[in-house]
């Protein structure tokens, strides 16, 4: 891995790590693409930079995560069963499934399937979709629902599901908003992430060198710039479409990768 892989990737990650079309998933086929060897360091660099977008939330949400306490115990509580379940899965998710393209193709797949079946169902229950962004009024998310959130985000941890897709259906099936779970996803995403990041290196930091730390910083830079922008260009889109254009994404890549697989091994 050199640092122009660190770049691409860091790119992949800020634009995808909030659309539902999942960024690990993407970074793992994008990985393969480029011929970069599969080693636990990759499997750290894929979770570390997430942190990056995640500081992009910080800078961008930051008025209102220092003047919301309700915004802020409700993130926690959410928090609260992803990060039980993830530390009793951590290994084997890393161990077995995070680097897999088969796992990734078919999570892509089966989702777009699930998000078109339930953006049509869900259709006549939206109401117009107007974020309030930074300074904007307390999440109307009870503590109850925020529970739930929280075990539909841990379903996330299979790559290619995608954070951002479970927390935003899984929040609406729990009758939330579509206004209110969007910008919730987003806040829910830094103590998830941070806690994915710190436990991956802690159990890794003494195997990490110098020059891994260097590109470590170069995917983490490159995708909290490209992180910002996304996310700007996310909530202007979504105010006018729903979901059903990533779905179907999702599903042409899938296919696309499995038909790799299939004939060349990739």
């Amino acid at each position: 891995m050199n640092i122009f892989h660190a770049i691409i990737l860091g790119v992949v990650e800020g634009i995808t790590e909030f659309l539902p079309i999942s960024s690990t998933g993407h970074m793992i086929l994008v990985s393969k693409l480029l011929g970069i060897q599969e080693t636990d360091f990759l499997k750290t660099f894929e979770i570390f930079i997430q942190l990056g977008a995640i500081l992009s939330v910080v800078v961008l949400y930051f008025r209102r995560l220092l003047t919301s306490k309700d915004t802020i115990i409700k993130v926690i509580v959410a928090f609260i069963p992803t990060a039980i379940l993830g530390l009793a899965l951590h290994d084997v998710v890393k161990r077995y499934l995070l680097g897999s393209s088969w796992v990734v193709s078919i999570s892509l797949i089966v989702g777009g399937i699930l998000i078109i079946w339930f953006e049509k169902h869900n259709a006549k229950r939206q109401s117009k979709l107007s974020i309030q962004g930074d300074g904007g009024v307390d999440l109307r998310i009870g503590y109850i629902q925020a529970v739930k959130i929280g075990f539909y985000q841990a379903i996330a941890m299979i790559p290619g599901v995608s954070r951002s897709a479970a927390t935003i259906i899984g929040g609406q099936i729990s009758g939330v908003s579509r206004v209110d779970i969007v910008e919730f996803s987003f806040l829910l995403a830094i103590p998830t992430m941070l806690a994915a990041s710190v436990l991956d290196l802690y159990k890794g930091v003494g195997e990490i060198s110098n020059n891994e730390i260097g590109l470590l910083a170069t995917g983490f830079i490159t995708a909290f710039i490209v992180a910002i922008i996304a996310i700007k260009g996310f909530i202007s889109y979504i105010q006018k479409h729903n979901f059903i254009g990533f779905a179907y994404y999702r599903i042409i890549v899938g296919i696309i990768f499995l038909v790799l697989l299939s004939t060349s091994g990739l």
